[in-house]
């Protein structure tokens, strides 16, 4: 093989490598400690695991080339169940899911977590600051292109100027789209 060839071959496979990018999720302890030794937003992923379009943002949004890459550039990713059993600790207060049941199917009891960040629909996202304090939740499914420029928005703070939920819509309606579908 000529070093063309081999050259050639390398660089879909170096390719490949970047734009396969999955997320490495963590739990929160895990991003709010890694936090202290390099600063970087977090994204929360909160779920069920009955919840359809929860999957389907794993799969469609999450599962996005640029999306997990960007992700995975600039943020902590946590997945957090917002009916399982972990213990949460933060702003030194313990939360936890009393009535958690293991044998149950389907639905299960609201984590105490997910009631003090008044979660009310799945999935939802939640962006924290590097200090750890939530800025905004997104609730719903959002595909890539939904979901790409509040990911920039809040990678480079922009949404700390907006005064209202006009300037969202501004800042959208103005938003050059870069990730594929």
């Amino acid at each position: 093989m000529d070093i063309t060839k081999t050259f050639i071959l390398f660089f879909v496979f170096l390719t490949n490598i970047v734009y396969s990018q999955k997320i490495q999720w963590m739990s929160l302890e895990e991003a709010l400690k890694a936090q202290k030794i390099k600063p970087k937003k977090i994204i929360m992923d909160v779920y069920t695991k009955w919840c359809g379009p929860c999957r389907l943002l794993d799969k469609k949004t999450f599962g996005n080339p640029d999306v997990s890459r960007y992700i995975s550039q600039n943020f902590y990713a946590v997945k957090f169940n917002a009916e399982g059993d972990e213990e949460i600790f933060f702003y030194d207060k313990k939360y936890s899911n009393s009535n958690y049941n293991p044998d149950r199917k389907g639905r299960n009891s609201t984590h105490d977590f997910t009631i003090f960040l008044g979660i009310r629909g799945y999935p939802t996202i939640i962006f924290f600051s590097e200090q750890g304090d939530p800025i905004i939740p997104l609730t719903g499914y959002f595909n890539v292109r939904q979901i790409e420029p509040y990911l920039k928005m809040i990678k480079r703070g922009d949404y700390a100027v907006f005064k209202d939920s006009d300037d969202i819509e501004k800042y959208i309606e103005n938003f050059s789209y870069k990730f594929r579908q």
